[in-house]
């Protein structure tokens, strides 16, 4: 491969056809820290710069992971500081440039990093204001902001930003308490502006992170354990030394990667590499894995929802009890993940698409003994990513070889990599009762999730780390519990976590961790008992909900899907023919404290198959004030599309000793033909505080298809994915 650049659109068209990372990106600049500007994040200096020309740099330590967030930064940044939206320009997760604004994750990038933005613009355009009086010897209140300049009242003379502030900095502390725009006025914020990235991505100009090139690199591809904790006995590399392009075999540990000049040959060099790993069998039986989940230690149980007493009202009334299970998922990133690192007078440079680039940094800092002044990690988006996938560990592999060779070294995981060794989302077994008195009310309502444990910190252990015996954190797996507790009123309720010492996979997140599990449980589960009590199960959702703003959203849901009362009691609205059709509807607050959303789904059942075809969803959303009416819809959507996959059709396949479903074969996802209509309503509140909207869809999915499915046969699925083989089982017990 040379290093003549081509978009690859041009490649595309040149070739005729597609091939999957073929690095042709332009090569970016060397690894040195340029940085002389403060990362705090209560300076404005921190997340907002002016140049001369007026144009205008924000710093966001949040990351668009595909998302489209990057587009609405921006707008929120124009907005408070006045000037046109072209003139912004957004770096993004650089820990040298950037404020560290957290983990791009739990739908806080707008809600937190996006309102840090909107009080640092809005500081920065007040002291322009002053400034710019002062300039045109003015009265403070006899001038406005408005394209970039300071204006007089009443018109006649102005002064630019770029004359006020241009190439300086500001030198001020963040006001949280700013007077920020009304919304009434807002010219950007609520506008439906296109996506900055869109048309670099289709017409194949984007440059990803598997398209990024540093002078000097060198590639690198890591041998994998035979088993996931199996210890390398052994190796011979000396078939590898004898092709073409061979630079280098490392060890360390149990950690061994061949080197060469380019990354094909690195793909040769590592499968010539004839290494000799001992036996590991630790893994469950796949078969017994639920089995495995209940039998697990319980390291602490915690009550996240104590109403009345549960206990004692169980003991009154029917009882109804279920059972829920939620599969192991991987992150199936479309692109492997990919990470250049560069290891430089005692520094570290690392090029990653890592959604937390600031934790990364540590993570590194501590997996080297370093300072972490010295490390720096630097944002380029990857090809698909949604929670904490394998890019952190690619860096961590990029990481450990350029350290060892002295050179830039990029390391480009296969799908077998990101498929066998990314971090799971766990298995999640629920246990929920009910009691209902004669009237069909709930008088008790007790849930139980088995999760593994958190540990203090939210780090997820480097498999490099892990690997060569060096300093590691533990893993994280998200804050599974949210969503456990419900919204409704009922006069009893218990909710509890069972916390597991251990589970099979190294656990991360993966978008809507436990969100997604608990409201999946929690609302098929009302709709069990709303069924038991022969009511309609949005009129019961409604009767016990005391809140005004869920209420709106849930009947305007009904609405779009124009939902007619089901009586499930009286089996009616069921087919009876080869294909059955139901719908079934969910809802959720999200974690009881911001995004309302309800949908309603459309399902095909084939009773003979057992296919499961998902053929509309309806939403109604309500994050509060919208910053990008059209990115929202986009988060929407693509919540509902990943979900319906993940519910119908993914999981994590594996023996004693390893992930065995290391491609798109073993494990599928959702095809095009497969995709739903989806319809939306969009609840603007411009007044109220802007919340996320990257998971909260998502929690209903899984639920609303279940409830569908029982409305379309009669029988309950309570193992995610509904495959169609469960399907035909619950059929044949009907």
């Amino acid at each position: 491969m040379n290093d003549t650049i081509l978009t690859r659109r041009e490649f595309l068209k040149a070739s005729g056809a597609l091939v999957v990372t073929f690095s042709v990106a332009p090569t970016i600049a060397g690894a040195a820290a340029t940085a002389t500007k403060t990362v705090a994040a209560n300076e404005v200096d921190g997340f907002v710069a002016i140049d001369g020309n007026g144009r205008v740099t924000v710093y966001s330590g949040k990351v668009d992971l595909g998302t489209g967030v990057s587009t609405a930064l921006s707008q929120i940044a124009a907005e408070e500081l006045c000037v046109p939206l072209e003139r912004v320009t957004l770096v993004q997760g650089d820990t040298a440039l950037t404020p560290d604004q957290g983990q791009t994750w739990g739908s806080l990038t707008i809600q937190l990093g996006g309102m840090q933005i909107r009080r640092a613009c809005a500081t920065a355009r007040e002291a322009l204001l002053d400034r710019g009086a002062q300039k045109l010897n003015l009265a403070r209140d006899g001038v406005y902001a408005k394209d970039g300049a300071v204006m007089r009242l009443g018109g006649g003379a102005s002064v630019p930003y770029a004359q006020l502030i241009g190439g300086s900095h500001f030198e001020t502390k963040v006001n949280d308490k700013v007077a920020l725009k009304p919304p009434a006025t807002y010219a950007i914020v609520g506008k439906p502006i296109r996506r900055f990235d869109i048309p670099d991505k289709v017409y194949g100009r984007f440059t990803y992170m598997q398209d990024v090139k540093v002078p000097g690199m060198v590639h690198a591809r890591v041998v994998r354990p035979a088993a996931l904790k199996a210890d390398l006995v052994a190796y011979d590399d000396s078939a590898a030394k004898k092709l073409p392009g061979y630079l280098a075999t490392v060890r360390k540990g149990n950690f061994l990667a061949a080197v060469a000049k380019d990354e094909w040959g690195a793909i040769r060099c590592a499968d010539a590499i004839q290494a000799k790993w001992s036996d590991w069998q630790g893994l469950p039986d796949p078969s017994k894995l639920w089995e495995h989940v209940r039998s697990t230690n319980v390291v602490k149980e915690e009550v996240f929802q104590n109403v009345g007493n549960a206990a004692d009202a169980m003991k009154t009334g029917k009882t109804l009890h279920a059972t829920y299970d939620f599969a192991i998922h991987t992150h199936g990133s479309i692109g492997p993940s990919c990470a250049i690192a560069e290891y430089k007078d005692g520094r570290l440079t690392v090029w990653s698409a890592s959604q937390a680039t600031h934790m990364l940094k540590k993570q590194l800092a501590n997996m080297f003994s370093m300072k972490p002044d010295h490390v720096r990690c630097v944002y380029v988006e990857g090809a698909g990513c949604y929670g904490r996938n394998g890019h952190e560990d690619a860096a961590a592999d990029a990481a450990l070889l350029a350290t060892e060779l002295g050179r830039p070294v990029r390391v480009q995981w296969s799908r077998q990599d990101e498929h066998g060794w990314d971090p799971k989302g766990p298995p999640t077994l629920l246990e929920h009762s009910a009691a209902i008195d004669s009237n069909g009310n709930v008088v008790a309502w007790d849930s139980h999730v088995y999760i593994p444990d958190r540990p203090k910190g939210f780090e997820v252990t480097l498999v490099a780390a892990e690997l060569a015996g060096m300093p590691k954190d533990l893993a994280f797996p998200g804050n599974i519990h949210q969503a456990l507790a419900i919204p409704y009123a009922f006069p009893n309720v218990k909710a509890t976590a069972h916390w597991l010492e251990h589970t099979p996979f190294k656990p991360s997140w993966i978008r809507t961790p436990g969100r997604m599990q608990n409201t999946y449980a929690n609302e098929s589960f009302i709709d069990e008992v709303a069924a038991a009590a022969g009511a309609d199960p949005i009129q019961y959702r409604l009767k016990h909900l005391k809140d005004a703003r869920g209420a709106e959203c849930i009947e305007r849901a009904a609405r779009l899907a124009q939902w007619t009362p089901r009586s499930f009691g009286k089996s009616s609205g069921r087919d009876s023919g080869d294909v059955a059709r139901g719908r079934g509807f969910s809802y959720i607050k999200y974690e009881l404290v911001r995004t309302y959303v309800a949908v309603v789904a459309d399902v095909e059942v084939n009773r003979k198959t057992g296919a499961v075809k998902v053929t509309n969803f309806y939403c109604a959303h309500d994050c509060g004030q919208i910053i990008n009416p059209d990115g929202l819809k986009n988060q929407i959507e693509g919540n509902i599309v990943q979900t319906v996959s993940r519910t119908l059709i993914e999981e994590v396949k594996f023996d004693r000793s390893r992930v065995t479903s290391v491609d798109w074969e073993s494990y599928p996802i959702l095809r095009f033909p497969d995709v739903p209509q989806i319809a939306i309503d969009l609840i603007d509140r411009p007044s109220e505080a802007p919340w996320g909207a990257g998971e909260p869809a998502a929690a209903v999915v899984p639920s609303a298809i279940a409830n569908a499915i029982y409305d379309a046969t009669g029988v309950r699925l309570r193992s995610v994915p509904f495959t169609a083989d469960k399907v035909l089982g619950a059929l044949s017990r009907a």
